[in-house]
Parts: C-alpha cells; sequence; structure tokens
C-alpha cells in the first residue's frame, strides 16, 4: 500500500522523498518547447544516471569538505543570473574594453541559440529521470547554496556551458582551451556547492557540446562566407564608394524569416523630389547640441549597438526572478539575438536592392557628425535593428515595453541627428524592425513557452 502510494506521489512530485509539490517545480514542460536548431530536446536525451547515488554521496561530501575561499568565490560567480548569463557577459565584456569582435551579431546568434537548445534538452532529460537533488537524497548533506526546484540529472549549468564553450571556441579557436576550463569550472562549481552530482555535471558537459557541434555546422552554412564579387551600380540617387559593407547579408540563412525580403520596404522616392529635398533639407539644419550629439555617439557605441539590450534583459531578469527559471532565461536571449540577426538580413537587403545615397551625398552642405557607415542609407538599420530588439523585449517584459520603445526610437533618430540618415530610412527601419519581430513573437507563441 505504501509503495504504491510513493509511486503515484512520484508522478507529481519531483522525487520519490516528494520534495516539491508540481507546481512549484521549474517548468516542468520545458524540454517539449520547440528548439533553434537542434530537432528536439527528447533527440538528445542523456543515458541514464548511475542506479545508485551512494557513491556518488560520498564522493560528494569529500569534495564539498575541501572547499576554500578560492572555490566560495568560483560558487558564487557562476551561480550569478542564469546558466547562460556568465556567457553572454563575457562577449559584451570583450566589446566593452575595444577587443574586435567580426560579425558579432553571429557570436550573439549562435551562442544563445547553443545554450537554449542545451537548457532545452538538459530538461527533457531531467524530467525524463526525474533524479533527485543530493540534499533530497541526503537531507544531512551541507549545501552553499538552495537548491533549485529541478531534477538534478544532467546539470543545467554543465549543459549550458559546455555549449557556450564550444561555441566560442568556434569563433575564437586561439582560445579553445580557456574556454573548456571555464566551462569544467563552471560545471564543477555545482558540484562544489553540493547541489548536483559529479555524473550531473559530466553529462551536462557532454550534451552541451553535442548540442554545439549541431549548431556549429548550422553556422558554417549560413553563407557569411561568401565574398562579394559584385559592382557598385552607378547613376542618379545611387550610393557612391567601391567596398559595400555587408554586401553579401541579403544572401546569409536567416533564422526564423522565409527570406530577406519577406518584408522588403517599398523603394524610397527620387532624390530629387520634393519631400527627399525637404528631408535632406532637415538633416542639414538640425540644431546639434550636446545631449543629441552624445546620445548619436552612444547609439554609435558598443554599448549602444549592443550590450546594453542585453544588460536590460539581464537586469530584468534578475528583478522578476526569472534569472531562476533557465529554460525562460534561455529563451529571452536567444530571442534577443536572433531578432537581430535576422532584422539585420532583412535590412541589408533593403540596402543592396536600392542602393540609396546618403544625405551627405545628396547634400554637399551636410557635415555628418562622425565616419559614415560604409553601405547605402535606405533603410536605417539602426532603426530596424533597435525597433525589432525593443519588440522583441516588450514582448518578453511588457511592464517595460514602453520605456524601451522609447528607448528604441532614440536608437532610430540618432542617425538621423548625427546626419547620416533621411527620416525616411528611419521611418521604413522601424516598419521593417517591427515586422521582423512580430514574426519572431509569433513563433514564440507557439514554441510551448505561453
Amino acid at each position: 500500500m505504501l509503495s504504491a502510494l510513493c509511486k503515484a506521489c512520484a508522478v507529481i512530485l519531483l522525487s520519490m522523498n516528494c520534495a516539491f509539490a508540481q507546481s512549484d517545480l521549474i517548468e516542468p514542460k520545458a524540454g517539449t518547447w520547440q528548439t533553434w536548431v537542434i530537432t528536439s530536446g527528447k533527440d538528445l536525451r542523456v543515458p541514464p544516471p548511475p542506479d545508485s547515488s551512494t557513491a556518488e554521496l560520498a564522493q560528494l561530501r569529500d569534495i564539498i569538505a575541501k572547499n576554500d575561499a578560492q572555490v566560495a568565490a568560483k560558487i558564487t560567480f557562476w551561480d550569478a543570473g542564469s546558466p547562460g548569463y556568465r556567457w553572454i557577459d563575457l562577449v559584451n565584456e570583450r566589446l566593452l574594453e575595444g577587443q574586435p569582435i567580426p560579425n558579432t551579431h553571429r557570436v550573439y546568434t549562435y551562442l544563445t541559440m547553443a545554450i537554449h537548445d542545451a537548457t532545452i534538452a538538459a530538461w527533457e532529460s531531467k524530467y525524463f529521470y526525474n533524479r533527485p537533488r543530493p540534499s533530497e537524497a541526503d537531507a544531512s548533506l551541507p549545501v552553499v547554496l538552495p537548491t533549485p526546484r529541478s531534477p538534478s540529472y544532467p546539470s543545467e549549468h554543465a549543459a549550458a556551458a559546455g555549449a557556450a564553450a564550444t561555441v566560442l571556441s568556434y569563433f575564437f579557436p586561439d582560445e579553445a582551451s580557456s574556454f573548456k576550463a571555464m566551462a569544467e569550472e563552471a560545471a564543477q562549481s555545482r558540484v562544489q556547492a553540493g547541489l548536483q552530482f559529479p555524473s550531473d555535471a559530466s553529462a551536462g558537459l557532454e550534451l552541451g557540446q553535442r548540442v554545439a557541434d549541431q549548431v556549429i555546422a548550422r553556422a558554417k552554412a549560413d553563407g557569411s562566407d561568401a565574398v562579394w564579387t559584385g559592382t557598385v551600380p552607378t547613376g542618379p540617387c545611387k550610393w557612391v564608394g567601391e567596398k559595400p559593407v555587408n554586401a553579401t547579408l541579403p544572401n546569409w540563412k536567416p533564422i526564423v524569416l522565409a527570406a530577406a525580403d519577406e518584408f522588403r520596404p517599398p523603394a524610397p522616392p527620387d532624390c530629387q523630389s520634393p519631400a527627399v529635398k525637404a528631408e535632406a533639407d532637415a538633416v542639414r539644419q538640425f540644431e546639434r547640441k550636446f545631449p543629441n550629439s552624445y546620445k548619436a555617439f552612444y547609439w554609435q557605441s558598443p554599448s549602444g549597438l549592443f550590450t546594453d539590450w542585453y544588460d536590460y534583459a539581464s537586469k530584468w531578469m534578475f528583478e522578476d526572478k526569472t534569472d531562476s527559471n533557465p529554460p525562460r532565461a534561455a529563451r529571452a536571449y536567444a530571442m534577443l539575438a536572433t531578432v537581430y540577426y535576422d532584422a539585420l538580413i532583412a535590412s541589408n537587403d533593403g540596402k543592396y536592392t536600392y542602393w540609396y545615397l546618403r544625405p551627405h551625398m545628396l547634400d554637399k552642405g551636410i557635415t555628418p557628425l562622425f565616419a559614415v557607415p560604409g553601405h547605402p542609407s535606405y533603410p536605417s538599420n539602426h532603426s530596424t535593428l533597435s525597433t525589432a530588439r525593443c519588440e522583441v523585449l516588450a514582448y518578453l517584459f511588457p511592464s517595460h515595453a514602453e520605456f524601451i520603445r522609447k528607448v528604441g526610437k532614440e536608437a532610430g533618430d540618432s542617425r538621423v541627428w548625427a546626419g547620416i540618415h533621411y527620416q525616411m530610412d528611419n521611418e521604413a527601419g522601424a516598419a521593417l524592425g517591427k515586422a521582423v519581430a512580430a514574426k519572431f513573437i509569433e513563433r514564440a507563441r507557439k514554441d510551448g513557452a505561453d
């Protein structure tokens, strides 16, 4: 009778000791959520955990007993935020330190997709095996941190670390050994904290690497390695230059969009039309003052282009505790990165369809605030990208929607203030960014998380 009762209890509780009610568990269904690259979490299910945890419990006690101040610092470091937080912040810090990262958006995109898919795959295995956490198997175990409300095997931090380190090693091969060591440290920190068994960590690392291998295969086939061999068109209203930047982007493989031209903006008006002349006049006559010039430089910086968008997401996840929900945190980071990726492809499709000249090329009286990007004017990349990201953030964090939409608008407006875009570029970019974001949000509403 008692055995049957416990078996029934196991169906709705975390483990046989009935530690958490089903309603308290972290995303029991996340293992079925839609993934970005891998077919499903189930397809990468890890092998079963050891039949008995007795030996590992003894090993775990020995590990915890050896903890010192240095270990404690590592535990605290890797415990901050969701499992992917430190890896995304690593890329942020490199940008802010001025380290060059070619095609930065590719790094963010493949990094966050790998972390997301590894997390979903880990969650599928977690709830399939339902292995109790070490402190549930032995309540006397001296854990260092609160026990997460999810099964133990495999380790979510290890899965994210294995995925992140493998993807980063693809982009920065000279640092592969360093990333591998970081991943092992991240995985081991959860063991040293008493939150997971050593076998949880090793299974998670291997799972993350397997996910990353598929993500890297996708990256190698995205078309980003193509070399532009075209010619710059000439004629009225055409952009003038010799080496157009990002000219191959329209041929990259999008993540969600059906094609680069799915939401292509309508053609801009003739540059000799009264409407365009009026816009050029407005750019030339704009009164630059310190506040708007400062903002224009800010939105030109790595902070405005990349890092602050992730910082907003991280801050809001810290505030609403989403950082303690690894699947949802991974989903948020991946949506933010991938919508940028597709929006940039779509924006450059417009640029290299119309090859429209910049304001200072039409009106020699316009002096741009800083160096003008080496690609055509219409539509504005900044407006497209900032609008796409702010719409995704508004969906993910609706209480901050009004604020982040103002931020996105300022990013687009700043390019007009700087004298490098017409207002029509800004408006076309905003419309394009909204259209791209809407498709991502439509996908999100069907991915199993809503």
